[in-house]
């Protein structure tokens, strides 16, 4: 059944006065605060028969009502404003997610963190799987005599750094020499082609150098590539939650902290989710943990790709015009931060 459009007026004021004060609204609240044009008494029979419909819930300890689940999905769905970010806003975000990245890993953790301070609640950010990720170049940096980093970067901007000892000294004409041939060994091969190759023989065959070093480097280098491979998880604002009254119940907040803090799992849910703008809503979520919370994700691009997800997760009384469109600018900015940390930059 569609709602008139006096049902639909009703319920937006309700779920915006609720959202904003976390108070059960009653229909005094409605006649005095927003000019809807009609009496206290017929705003209460509307409020009546949102309720039998399902849209509204009526709290035991008050006569207001507050928005239930459906309700908040006509309003993402239908009803919401998104809150267009200032211009002010939108340099300060830029510049914050700019300032001195080197690598796409500070930048996606960076935004998580400003995720957090904007919406306060937990955000989230989250690196992509890395299957189809090709390699850029790989570096063999000298800390001393024994001890050597070795950096592996990939095209989508994942670095990643292992200190390792060798069993002999050795020459910065030697790391040299070593991390060009491992380049052209392997440059242009995702991470998954690399780990099929005969990596000690590549080694074997390539130079004298590199043989001297396989019992050494080749481990590492393997160990590096395999946790490449894997997704990190950044997550941001835990004690967000301490200021909402959803979590006064300390068991209530125990679990929210239960649940994130399992962050494997609550990763795999991430990847399992749809790319693009997604909000799911309480019982949506089709998981038992997530049932009294609300789960917004985007995805961000890197050169094109769809590569990873930022997002936010709190409550189902959520101010969702304002977080999805932070998410939407932070998401469309990444792509830029990452260029800048590559010196591509072409502003």
């Amino acid at each position: 059944m569609d709602l008139s459009e006096r049902k639909l007026k009703i319920l937006q004021a309700i779920i915006y006065d609720f959202i904003k004060t976390a108070e059960p609204v009653g229909s005094r609240t409605l006649s005095k605060n927003y000019d809807l044009g009609i009496s206290p008494a017929t705003i209460r029979n509307e409020m009546s028969d949102l309720e039998e419909m399902g849209y509204l819930s009526h709290p035991h300890t008050s006569s207001g009502r507050v928005p239930s689940e459906k309700a908040y999905r006509l309003y993402v769905d239908r009803m919401m404003d998104k809150r267009e970010l200032t211009v002010v806003e939108k340099n300060n975000i830029a510049q914050s997610l700019y300032n001195n990245v080197t690598e796409l890993e500070s930048i996606v953790e960076r935004a998580a963190h400003i995720l957090s301070e904007i919406t306060n609640l937990t955000a989230f950010a989250m690196t992509p799987r890395q299957d189809e990720d090709t390699l850029k170049y790989v570096n063999l940096l000298p800390v001393d005599e024994r001890t050597v980093v070795l950096m592996i970067v990939s095209d989508s901007g994942k670095v990643s750094n292992t200190a390792l000892k060798i069993n002999k000294p050795v020459s910065q004409e030697t790391l040299s020499l070593l991390s060009k041939n491992m380049t052209y060994s392997f440059k242009g091969k995702t991470i998954s082609e690399a780990l099929t190759l005969d990596i000690i023989e590549t080694f074997r065959n390539d130079a004298e150098s590199m043989a001297m070093y396989e019992q050494t480097i080749v481990p590492s280098f393997i160990k590096t590539l395999e946790d490449m491979l894997n997704v990190n998880l950044y997550m941001d604002g835990y004690t967000n939650i301490f200021s909402l009254p959803e979590y006064s119940d300390i068991e209530k907040a125990k679990m929210f902290f239960e649940m994130i803090g399992r962050k494997d799992d609550f990763a795999q849910k991430l990847i399992n989710r749809d790319n693009g703008m997604i909000i799911t809503i309480g019982n949506e979520n089709q998981d038992e943990q997530l049932a009294d919370c609300s789960l917004v994700t985007a995805t961000y691009h890197i050169n094109g790709k769809q590569v990873g997800k930022i997002g936010v997760i709190g409550p189902t009384r959520m101010k969702y015009g304002e977080v999805t469109s932070v998410m939407e600018f932070l998401s469309e900015n990444i792509s830029q931060a990452f260029k800048i940390a590559e010196g591509d930059d072409d502003e």
